[in-house]
């Protein structure tokens, strides 16, 4: 009991570290230069403190059940010696997770040509592929940069073809994609799959999942793009809620928790079925670790509902006034370092981006901090923002960003440790998670709506900005890590894998 009471501690301060600043920002704005309605900043206020209490269990959650769990199956997946086993495996979690994932559902509505089952199990197949390349990396030990390049080559061939209404949004799919339910179990696996291999790169290569199945949507969608040739894609924002007590603002939210509860609910489901059937036939984890894992499962779920009900409920509305009040201003410029303020701080509340940086400081033995990583990512999303309300601004096409930025981003690959490009690639899904799609997009669309501009072409794209910055943004910072690892002012431990040293009962409780 003493063990779970300091991690509910913990937790909650991590979590108040990471919502107290936007909370304190949108509270300035909101009695200085963006006068909100009454009613939605009690949304927002309310739906804070739901994101508070579920990002505190969801972490806590991620951390007793999602991270073993990942681990453990791939550690077994990767030890069976049977390849085509283990392909089979790896396709089909992705697409099942994939097909269970709530934000393709809002994709899929965004492209109304596309028939919505065609795009999901098009999208589906893309990740469950990618997700087998992924593995067929790390089991043969071959190079991230290189498969990086040929992938993003095609991608960007294809994009050339696609019509350019269409672009941000396939881009976008990239970053809705990877969710915070999938991506702490698939980067876990990532871990545990690479952690049975003894030679020096097995760590460096524990990473980089993340960044090859958000590649699968993009092309997956691209393709789509090619095949129905879809026209101009429309989007009518819904309207703000009006509350006039706060029965009514109750009533708001329980609306929510039920569709929310079912989501998670079905999200979940495949991941711990899949974990189940390899519990049953070949992991024979002792009964008290499987109590921790389902205590862990159970905090995951409830955590998620209550994050995922604050940010929509309460957060959506809110970032769409913002947006809508501050183009409105004459000096309307002020987007943009407001935008880039509000990224600096809201990528800390990134539910996935915690789990990601706990594991990488486990991975490297405490050489890579979890906190100068936050940094780095606060930094590259705060950038995105800025360029993305230049986009809403001034119309510029994504493609003048995504290009250059990709090919800066794969170049820095051939200079930094191989581990920072992993980790950056796996930044850019990780950071582009729900507190992107339910604030930052609802203010890019607001202000874009204020301005009179096309929603689709010029707000939607924010979630491919913010998902590619950080990957230059990290390996920014292993051009610093090396320059001073070769001045000697760093060194690094050669350590073993921490998997290495935990027993069966000690992996749940990092």
């Amino acid at each position: 009991m003493e063990f779970y009471q300091t991690k509910f501690a913990e937790k909650l301060e991590e979590a108040l570290k990471a919502v107290l600043p936007i909370i304190g920002l949108v509270l300035l704005l909101s009695f200085t230069i963006a006068p909100v309605l009454p009613s939605i900043l009690l949304l927002f206020l309310f739906g804070a403190v739901l994101l508070v209490i579920g990002m505190m269990l969801f972490t806590l959650g991620a951390e007793l059940a999602m991270t073993p769990m990942g681990e453990k199956v791939g550690t077994k997946m990767a030890n069976s010696g049977r390849i085509w086993i283990v392909f089979f495996l790896c396709f089909f979690l992705g697409f099942v997770i994939t097909i269970s994932e709530p934000d393709l559902q809002v994709l899929a509505e965004q492209v109304p040509s596309i028939p919505n089952i065609v795009l999901i199990l098009a999208v589906a197949f893309g990740v469950g592929f990618f997700l087998v390349v992924a593995m067929m990396r790390m089991l043969f030990s071959r190079a991230l940069p290189p498969l990086l390049i040929l992938c993003y080559i095609l991608v960007f061939v294809l994009a050339f073809f696609v019509p350019k209404d269409f672009l941000a949004v396939a881009f976008d799919s990239g970053g809705v994609t990877t969710g915070p339910m999938t991506v702490p179990f698939i980067m876990s696996m990532g871990v545990g799959f690479a952690a049975v291999r003894s030679d020096k790169h097995a760590e460096d290569d524990s990473f980089g999942l993340v960044a090859l199945c958000s590649i699968g949507p993009i092309l997956a969608v691209l393709l789509l793009g090619l095949l129905y040739h879809p026209g101009d894609a429309v989007y009518t924002p819904k309207p703000l809620p009006e509350l006039h007590d706060s029965v009514e603002l109750w009533q708001y939210f329980a609306r929510g928790i039920p569709e929310y509860m079912k989501e998670i609910f079905i999200s979940l489901l495949p991941i711990a079925i899949f974990f189940t059937a390899f519990q049953i036939v070949s992991l024979k984890l002792k009964r008290k670790t499987i109590l921790k894992i389902i205590i862990g499962v159970a905090y995951t779920y409830i955590g998620l509902v209550l994050f995922l009900t604050g940010v929509n409920v309460g957060f959506m509305p809110a970032g769409n006034h913002l947006g809508q009040t501050i183009a409105a201003l004459p000096y309307r410029w002020i987007l943009i370092p407001i935008g880039m303020i509000i990224g600096y701080f809201i990528v800390k509340a990134e539910p996935a981006v915690y789990v990601l940086m706990e594991q990488v400081e486990e991975i490297t033995s405490g050489a890579i901090s979890g906190n100068s990583m936050g940094v780095s990512l606060s930094l590259g999303v705060a950038v995105s923002i800025g360029l993305a309300m230049t986009r809403v601004l001034t119309g510029i096409s994504i493609f003048w960003f995504i290009l250059p930025g990709y090919v800066i981003a794969i170049s820095l690959s051939f200079f930094v440790p191989k581990i920072f490009t992993a980790i950056a690639f796996d930044s850019g899904g990780v950071a582009s998670g729900p507190m992107t799609a339910t604030f930052l997009l609802p203010f890019a669309m607001g202000a874009c709506q204020a301005i009179g501009g096309d929603i689709v072409r010029d707000a939607f794209g924010i979630v491919a900005m913010v998902a590619m910055t950080p990957l230059i943004a990290i390996q920014i910072q292993g051009v610093v890590y090396k320059f001073r690892a070769g001045k000697g002012e760093i060194t690094v431990p050669e350590t073993a894998s921490y998997l290495d040293i935990l027993a069966d009962d000690d992996i749940i409780e990092l």
